[in-house]
């Protein structure tokens, strides 16, 4: 005979008759094969469709100062961008400083400003302005290292990473002899660098900022100061760095390095337009759906130490920036890029930038008319809150990338020849049917399942409709 033993609880209940029955029901359990987003931060509403700019207050005026940027704001609120993002602002340090003027990366003073750019209130009033005009302003912070003669280096010592022979030492492996690395383990480390995060955006009114090798800081550092700085006022953090997680709590935008790579690769013939399916493919199934990924022609690094975009791009260089403002992902804009720029400004030294190349320039023109494009089409915003791109499949899929982007009644088809010759290419299905408006195009298009198109050597058409 099966013998049956009750549990304490269970022999209580039963004895207890009427008092047991009247206890509530226990709720029940959640299921563990439900779905949950890990991703916690909320995205400022007024990231949706914003287009970086990025600011080197060094090179963007003969002045070099935040009075003589401050001037230029109106300038750049016809061209229609959102966010300007100001790289490092802090006094740069002196000890072992490469060039003339050093990089803005080797931070002396947490909470000072650069006298080279102008003084507090300068700062201040650049804030203030851009906030008048509609723009918000982010600052590039550098936590993983300092200037050797920053202060904290001789007052706290042990705040600071040691070599094996326990000298203090720069970031490792990498040429950047001129800054020593912070060690994150100290919590004095932690609540300096984000005293001074909070400093700036209580003070100066800063909406968030751009965090200088954020994968060198580690994430729990991160994913404390999101929710304190937020709590000041809804802030803006893009991080350089290409994990998923720093989103989850933390970020709200990350680099597209592989989106980059692989756009010059392309260009430059050393892939085709199916060399752009591993990114996409891993945007789609590996990075949360509010992941901004900031899909990038060129930033003050790549234009220093890779090249410009004329050279990285050459031909295919309107292509790839129309891709840029339109498939998935936060476009950018590096001061001067819409002026042509043909030159790699110095990184350590004064090299204002020649705005006087964007005479006879096409390409501002094509990057103001891109941001109407993606204003005017709330299918391709920003992370959670665009379209998902799905592929159109043609005949010719190693020169054509095709696509499209589509939610509530708003539908946009990319089209993009990423080689040196004239392509004509056949749909093979029906998702880019549709009559649209075509970008830089007056008559109405009409395309349907088996139709083919025809794209110029580096062509690109886009379409789009907002339905009925």
């Amino acid at each position: 005979m099966r013998k049956f033993v009750i549990g304490a609880s269970a022999a209580a209940a039963l004895a207890g008759g009427a008092y047991a029955m009247s206890s509530p029901a226990e709720e029940p359990a959640a299921s563990p094969w439900e779905p949950r987003d890990v991703v916690t931060l909320e995205n400022p509403e007024w990231a949706r469709d914003a287009v970086l700019y990025q600011i080197n207050t060094r090179q963007f005026t003969e002045e070099g100062t935040f009075r003589a940027a401050q001037e230029e704001l109106p300038r750049l609120k016809e061209l229609g961008v959102d966010v300007l993002w100001l790289m490092p602002i802090h006094p740069i340090g002196k000890e072992n400083r490469k060039g003339t003027l050093g990089s803005p990366y080797a931070v002396q003073d947490y909470y000072g400003v650069n006298p080279e750019f102008g003084t507090k209130e300068d700062l201040k009033a650049f804030v203030d302005a851009a906030h008048a005009q509609g723009f918000k302003v982010i600052l590039d912070l550098v936590a993983n290292h300092t200037a050797w003669d920053n202060a904290l280096r001789t007052e706290h010592p042990d705040w600071y990473e040691k070599s094996w022979d326990g000298d203090f030492r720069p970031t490792p492996w990498w040429d950047w002899s001129d800054i020593v690395d912070l060690d994150w383990s100290k919590p004095g480390v932690r609540e300096h660098v984000g005293g001074a995060m909070e400093y700036w955006v209580r003070e100066f009114g800063i909406d968030g900022y751009r965090a200088d090798v954020a994968g060198y800081v580690p994430l729990d550092f991160w994913e404390t100061m999101r929710p304190r700085l937020d709590a000041i006022r809804p802030v803006f953090m893009l991080g350089e760095v290409q994990q998923t997680a720093w989103h989850h709590k933390a970020f709200d935008a990350t680099y597209g390095w592989d989106w980059h790579n692989t756009s010059k690769n392309v260009a430059q013939g050393k892939g085709n337009a199916t060399s752009f399916y591993g990114y996409y493919a891993e945007n789609e199934s590996l990075w949360p759906r509010q992941a901004m990924r900031m899909t990038y022609i060129e930033n003050h690094d790549s234009n220093a130490w890779e090249g410009t975009m004329a050279e990285n791009y050459g031909p295919a260089l309107n292509a790839m920036t129309a891709l840029s403002f339109t498939g998935e992902g936060l476009a950018l804009v590096h001061n001067g890029m819409e002026a042509c720029n043909a030159k790699r400004l110095e990184f350590f030294e004064k090299d204002a930038i020649d705005w006087s190349q964007g005479e006879g320039c096409d390409y501002a023109a094509l990057v103001k008319e891109l941001i109407a494009f993606r204003k005017a089409n709330p299918a391709l915003e920003n992370g959670k809150w665009g379209a998902r791109m799905h592929q159109v499949v043609t005949d010719r899929p190693q020169e054509v990338l095709a696509w499209a982007r589509q939610e509530e009644g708003n539908k946009v088809v990319g089209l993009f020849n990423f080689s040196g010759s004239e392509v004509t290419a056949k749909l093979a299905d029906g998702l880019a049917a549709g009559t649209y408006d075509e970008f830089r195009a007056a008559d109405k298009v009409t395309l349907k399942a088996g139709d083919s198109v025809t794209l110029p050597a580096w062509g690109f058409r886009l379409l789009s409709t907002k339905g009925e």
